[in-house]
């Protein structure tokens, strides 16, 4: 590659970037289901920028370009849910998901306010990938929700 991938806090400016790779990064999801309206690929700009403004989110660069990112809440009870962990096509599978994951998760670990208990994420039943690496970082399926004849959410969880 050449260059290294530096993570860093994602602001305003990278809205518009994050929602271009976002909807790269769905195509994927939208194929293994069979169904192009999932969220990811309908939320808008404006959508996107309001998810930025209520919680925290991560971008990983490579030189200027922005090829992986992860948003994520805290709610008052102490659970982070963690959403659309994206890596581009391009860049899977050399352990960018697994850094990003392991960043945000140290975020809200030293943030006080409130502080994080649990850490949760979802994904659809045939993501086997995103599974794989969410179990491989210590979560465990906590719920399974069937949203359509064709996807089941699965939603895991760990302790902070």
């Amino acid at each position: 590659m050449g260059m290294s991938v530096t993570i860093s806090a994602a602001d305003e400016q990278d809205a518009e970037h994050i929602l271009k790779l976002q909807y790269l990064c769905y195509q994927s999801e939208a194929e293994l289901y069979g169904d192009y309206s999932i969220e990811p690929l309908t939320q808008s700009l404006d959508a996107l920028r309001a998810e930025l403004a209520q919680g925290h989110a991560l971008v990983a660069r490579l030189g200027d370009e922005i090829v992986a990112s992860v948003r994520a809440t805290a709610d008052d009870t102490g659970t982070v849910r963690i959403d659309k962990l994206i890596v581009h096509p391009r860049l899977r599978r050399h352990g960018l998901g697994g850094r990003l994951l392991d960043a945000i998760e140290r975020h809200f670990a030293a943030d006080p306010a409130p502080a994080a208990k649990r850490f949760q994420l979802f994904t659809g039943h045939r993501s086997e990938g995103n599974l794989r690496l969410y179990r491989r970082k210590g979560y465990e399926t906590v719920a399974t929700r069937e949203v359509g004849p064709r996807l089941t959410l699965v939603t895991l969880e760990k302790a902070a």
